[in-house]
């Protein structure tokens, strides 16, 4: 179905005239609206219409020339004529008057002479030509005027604190009405307050005085704007006294004291200074603003409130100004009229005023009159209705002239405010002007009547291109012209496809309206306009494009002083349209700041500072449509600045698949946040729905710059994709999956690879493939196409198709003969491209023929070569793999290891005829045979070949062991090495005594014969540490040694030194000495021993004699300091003089010279082996337990190590 527009039919309130005029009614059609197209106007002809006029009520500057606009246009141009107070005014007789060519605008030239005051009138333009005459308002030309005040003498004006007060200003009467204010000498303005404020009639009022009143330059001033002057009143002086100023004026002045009072003005409730009386009235006009005043005085100040009676004040425009002493509603009507009421209020009461307000309305349009067009012996009407508060009354007139004494024309009739119009003709082309009036103002309208008869005209240029954003209204326009009016139709597409009616929205005006563009809306639209004249076509064309949208928002952000902060948007938006990024706060223009940098997608504010806060908005613009988004910034102080959270980045979102093509795909994605940390790469994976449905395989990377890729793809895949981003952390988790997408199949375009032809037993061929994935099939029905034949041979190909397997086996083939095979995939489509052949063999069998003259040379002891003929390949029945040589020891030359040793092998791939046998055992016979190999496995054995490898050197002995030690022999005992590889000829023993600073003393050789397994050395010496190194020989040469240390006895007792642990033989033949009976008494003997010496000192003490300890105490001034030495048997203090460490725990005597029981108590046999010790004066043993074993000294009688039991008991005898 086709849309068409055709001419409507138009309604009108009908009077209470007859029945013949409502069917006459019922036939009219609507008329045509002119185009202001300028080609259209050029050809047609057309009525005067005014298109600008000077305002109605025109004041006008008196210094400067005086304009009075006055244009329009019509076809032909229009002439022009002015009337003056009524009557006409010919400009060709005052000089100082001229009209603009090609215009009716006047001109009057005042400034050379004249004056403003003579050209005061009322003037209207008249516009005519052959078609019709249109007039202008009346313009009220009148000067402005800015009259100064009179003079008059002002008295100052002396008031007591507290008391009201209205300063007047009364303005001189001006032209427009002056604006009002009060100031000082130094033209600043005077504060106004609550208390104190200006009137609407320019009066300054003080509802109570203070004090701080006083001032002698209360000035009003008059600012006349039209002339830009101000005028300016006398100043006023007003002094406020106090009681205490007022009583001593009384008491130098007067003797009347009741006048003034003895008090200030006490407090009083409030009354109004302005309006007078309880009651008043307001009138304004519709559309204006209601200004209600109500200024009070009292003390303490009162506030004024605002009430509407039977109503509400309207929300949206009501307003108060002055400290709510007034009230102002804007765009007043008639239901603003009623009672409103102020209440002022203070502590001492109220007091109310009612002030009634009526809205009067001078004329306003309901419908008024509009341009007809019309074709000879169409119908029309012209309709000038209006309303105002009086209702106005409706005036009609043609080409300027009263339409009651215009001429008459029998094809219009007039109805109050309608004129109806049939059977139009040429000459019923006029211009009407419709004058609606009351007390209040005019209204005067022109309306044409142009009679005409066109064929269809489409004014929209041809092959216009409209681009719209998606899911948005989409208008196509079709600006036409016709008379009669044409029919509009439109289709889409070359073929005509017809719209309809139900998806799209015809317009009057032509306009087809897409309500919800959408993607599919994209093509070329036709228009056709038709009426009984002829048709005309025109072409446009439809472009829908994506929204701009902003997919990553700035966010709110708390920042410190000092610090940088950015905020990122992210736009995405239509590929074709070029976004421009503007940011703002506080909807203005950013500071011109070099801190306030912006780029691509992000704002950056470095060293923020506290002005820096507020709203920052981030707007995306582009020709079609714009998106915006705002976040704050909020500035804080100072704190310790946490270090940031670096971690992988956010998973990129919103996936797009676009160009959609059968072998490619354009991916886009919007990265996620990277958490500071710069994303270097973007992962895109795959997913097969169809063939490995939950699998994900890699695609592509891309820089992480990129947010776009274009993506290669296979046939019959449904593809679905997901991304990754990769930073210096991390990898993010992947995206959510695109959309999926599934290609068409084609032919493989790929054939099996790893194609092999290899036999399993000797009469067949295996060949094997790897076969397509469901990725590389391409498409349904997958098989394969397997191809053999004989290399060598003339035969043809043999063909087989088998399904999807990766295997086909060929029987009755001869052993091992070359075959060129291949494998082609094809699907239901077609066939994958010619593979190329590769070459197989049939099964092997087992080799037929043994090496031949196989030869051994003997290297070394431990390395032989072995040498052999080839066997002819003939013979090999298979792929020649090597040859091997099986080899085994028969038995030892020297008859010491007869145990069977089982065969070793080595292969030697490939054609090599000889090879060497490495780790050989010396001083050994062996024997060895040589196979071919193939695939299949081992031919027969060559002849067994023997052969002998020479003497070599011994392994290391098997163990040494150091038994018996006395005070000056130690015993070692051996085993023979496990492998001596030869005769051994002798065993080598060195040996070398280690000192208590571990520096070896001089080294001594001996040798041993072969046949002994122990030795005693003697003439050792005693309490001494020993190193051994034990080898042997054979006649080739040393073998490798083993060591041991070991220690000589004390004495025959066998009591070991302190130091016993270094010795592995002795180690494994040491006691526990604190368990020997020998070691228990001698430990008892110390004691009595000691026990003894603390009883003769205690004896001698008493008696006052002297002992050893004493003469060295009276000898020196500090016995603790002196070393005890052992040649004299004096006791001292144990002290290092090497390093004068501090004295340990323990090694200090009391001052009162009393022994611990801690340290008397102490026992020998409590420390055991490897005991340092020392004793104190009183000779009780202070021993503290060492694991370390101290260097000797340099000097023996006085050393810096604790002696040894042994030694503390040999220092007491």
């Amino acid at each position: 179905m086709q849309l068409k527009i055709m001419p409507k039919k138009k309604q009108k309130h009908l009077s209470a005239g007859g029945v013949p005029l409502i069917l006459f009614l019922c036939q009219m059609i609507s008329a045509l609206d002119v185009p202001l197209d300028p080609k259209l106007l050029h050809d047609l002809v057309q009525p005067p219409t005014i298109t600008h006029q000077s305002p109605k009520d025109y004041i006008i500057d008196p210094r400067e020339n005086i304009v009075i606009q006055c244009e329009a246009k019509g076809k032909p141009p229009p002439s022009f004529s002015w009337t003056r107070n009524g009557t006409h005014f010919d400009i060709d007789k005052d000089p100082l008057v001229t009209m603009k060519p090609g215009s009716g605008t006047l001109v009057i030239n005042i400034m050379s002479e004249g004056k403003a005051e003579t050209y005061e009138g009322v003037y209207q333009c008249t516009a005519r030509n052959e078609r019709g005459a249109a007039v202008s308002n009346n313009i009220v030309v009148r000067p402005s005027r800015s009259p100064l005040w009179t003079k008059e003498r002002l008295e100052p004006i002396i008031l007591r604190n507290g008391q009201s007060l209205v300063l007047p200003c009364r303005p001189p009467i001006g032209l427009p009405p002056a604006i009002i204010f009060w100031m000082d000498n130094s033209f600043q303005r005077l504060p106004q307050s609550e208390r104190v404020s200006q009137g609407l009639n320019g009066d300054l009022y003080f509802s109570n005085v203070l004090p701080e009143d006083t001032r002698e330059d209360y000035i009003c001033y008059a600012r006349f704007n039209h002339t830009q002057t101000i005028q300016q009143k006398q100043p006023i002086s007003l002094k406020v006294i106090s009681v205490d100023e007022l009583n001593d004026t009384i008491a130098a002045n007067l003797s009347d004291t009741e006048f003034y009072g003895a008090k200030s003005s006490k407090e009083r409730p409030p009354t109004f200074l302005t309006p007078e009386g309880n009651e008043s009235h307001k009138e304004e006009l519709r559309g204006n603003v209601l200004s209600l005043e109500c200024i009070a005085e009292g003390l303490p100040t009162p506030i004024i409130y605002w009430i509407k009676e039977d109503g509400t004040l309207p929300a949206n425009r009501t307003f108060y100004r002055n400290f709510k002493k007034t009230l102002q509603i804007t765009h007043v009507s008639e239901a603003d009229s009623g009672n409103y009421q102020c209440i002022a209020k203070n502590a001492l009461g109220a007091v109310h005023h009612t002030i009634s307000v009526t809205v009067k309305a001078a004329p306003y349009w309901i419908v008024a009159p509009q341009n007809l067009v019309l074709s000879p012996g169409e119908n029309g009407t012209l309709i000038c209705r209006a309303n105002g508060n009086p209702k106005p009354r409706i005036s009609w007139l043609t080409n300027g002239v009263p339409i009651e004494i215009a001429l008459d024309d029998p094809s219009r009739k007039i109805d109050g405010d309608t004129i109806i119009f049939s059977n139009v003709q040429e000459s019923s082309s006029a211009v009407y002007q419709c004058n609606a009036s009351n007390k209040y103002g005019y209204l005067l309208a022109n309306a044409f009547v142009n009679v005409l008869a066109e064929p269809p005209r489409i004014l929209t240029p041809a092959n216009t291109l409209y681009q719209v954003i998606a899911n948005r209204p989409a208008l196509l326009d079709c600006a036409f012209f016709g008379s009669p009016m044409p029919a509009i139709e439109w289709f889409k597409g070359t073929k005509g496809s017809a719209l309809h009616e139900d998806i799209y929205v015809l317009h009057d005006n032509g306009t087809l309206e897409i309500p919800v563009a959408q993607k599919d809306s994209t093509g070329t639209y036709t228009c056709v306009a038709r009426n009984k004249l002829g048709m005309a076509k025109n072409e446009v064309h439809l472009e829908i494009k994506d929204p701009t949208r902003i997919i990553k928002q700035p966010e709110y952000a708390v920042v410190q002083r000092g610090s940088k902060v950015s905020f990122e948007c992210r736009v995405k938006h239509d590929h074709t349209l070029i976004p421009t990024i503007m940011w703002l706060k506080d909807n203005g223009e950013l500071p011109n700041d070099e801190r306030f940098s912006t780029d691509k997608d992000h704002l950056v504010v470095s060293d923020v500072k506290d002005d820096d806060g507020g709203t920052y908005t981030c707007t995306a613009n582009t020709t079609l449509d714009s998106a915006s988004a705002s976040a704050l910034l909020r500035v804080v102080a100072p704190t310790p600045t946490p270090a940031p959270i670096y971690d992988v980045p956010n998973p990129p979102f919103d996936l797009e698949l676009t160009n959609q093509l059968d072998k490619s795909v354009q991916l886009t994605w919007t990265p996620g946040d990277d958490n500071n940390s710069p994303i270097t790469k973007f992962i895109i994976e795959y997913e097969d729905a169809m063939h490995d449905a939950g699998l994900w395989h890699h695609q592509a990377e891309v820089s992480g710059t990129q947010t776009t890729a274009q993506l290669k793809l296979s046939p019959y895949v449904n593809y679905s994709f997901r991304v990754m981003a990769e930073n210096s952390i991390g990898r993010s988790m992947p995206s959510e999956a695109s959309e999926q997408y599934l290609t068409k199949a084609a032919e493989p375009d790929q054939n099996p690879t790893a194609v092999e032809g290899l036999g399993t037993e000797p009469d067949n061929l295996v060949i094997t493939w790897k076969p397509l994935n469901g990725f590389q099939s391409n498409g349904p029905g997958l098989q394969y196409k397997v191809s053999w034949r004989q290399k060598d041979g003339d035969d043809e190909w043999t063909s087989v198709v088998v399904a999807n397997v990766s295997k086909y086996i060929v029987s009755g083939t001869p052993t091992f003969v070359p075959y060129l095979i291949k494998v082609q995939a094809l699907n239901d489509v077609g066939f994958a491209p010619e593979p190329a052949a590769v070459m197989g063999h049939s099964g092997e069998d087992l080799p037929m023929v043994a090496p031949g003259n196989v030869h051994v040379n003997v290297v070394n002891s431990t390395l032989a070569e072995v040498h052999w003929d080839p066997v002819p390949p003939k013979s090999v029945r298979g792929h020649l793999q090597g040859y091997r040589i099986y080899y085994w020891k028969t038995q030892s030359s020297s008859k010491r290891n007869r145990r069977h040793i089982e065969k070793k092998i080595l292969t030697f791939q490939g054609t090599k005829t000889h090879g060497m046998l490495p780790g050989l055992q010396p001083y050994s016979h062996y024997a060895l045979n040589v196979r071919v190999v193939n695939g299949k496995g081992e031919g027969p054995a060559s002849t067994d070949r023997g052969f002998h490898t020479p003497e070599g050197v011994p392994s290391a002995p098997s163990s040494l062991k150091i038994v018996n030690p006395t005070l000056d022999s130690l015993t070692l005992e051996w085993d023979p090495p496990s492998h001596p590889n030869g005769i051994l000829t002798e065993y080598i023993l060195k040996y070398q005594p280690i000192n208590s600073t571990h520096e070896l003393g001089p080294l001594v050789d001996l040798k041993i014969p072969a046949n002994k397994t122990r030795w005693t050395l003697k003439n050792l010496n005693f309490s001494t540490r020993y190193k051994f190194y034990f080898y042997a020989q054979t006649s080739v040469g040393s073998g490798s040694q083993i060591t041991e240390e070991a220690i000589t006895t004390v004495d025959e007792a066998g009591i070991p030194p302190p130091d016993v642990g270094a010795g592995k033989a002795m180690a494994s033949r040491q006691v526990d000495i604190a368990t020997q009976g020998w070691f228990i008494g001698l430990m008892c003997a110390v004691a009595l021993l000691i026990l003894i010496l603390l009883i003769v000192c205690f004896i001698r003490r008493n008696k006052g004699g002297k002992y050893p300890v004493k003469e060295k105490e009276d000898a020196h001034a500090d016995p603790e300091i002196q070393p005890m030495k052992e040649d004299d048997g004096t006791f001292g203090e144990y002290s290092d003089a090497e390093d004068h460490k501090p004295l340990k725990k323990g090694s200090r005597t009391p001052s009162d010279r009393t022994v611990k029981k801690e340290d008397s108590d102490d026992s020998l046999v409590d420390y055991g082996e490897g005991v340092n010790g020392q004793f104190n004066e009183d000779g009780s043993f202070i021993g503290q337990y060492s694991g370390k074993k101290e260097k000797e000294p340099a000097e023996g009688n006085e050393s810096s190590e604790a002696p040894s039991p042994v030694n503390a008991m040999n220092s007491l005898v």
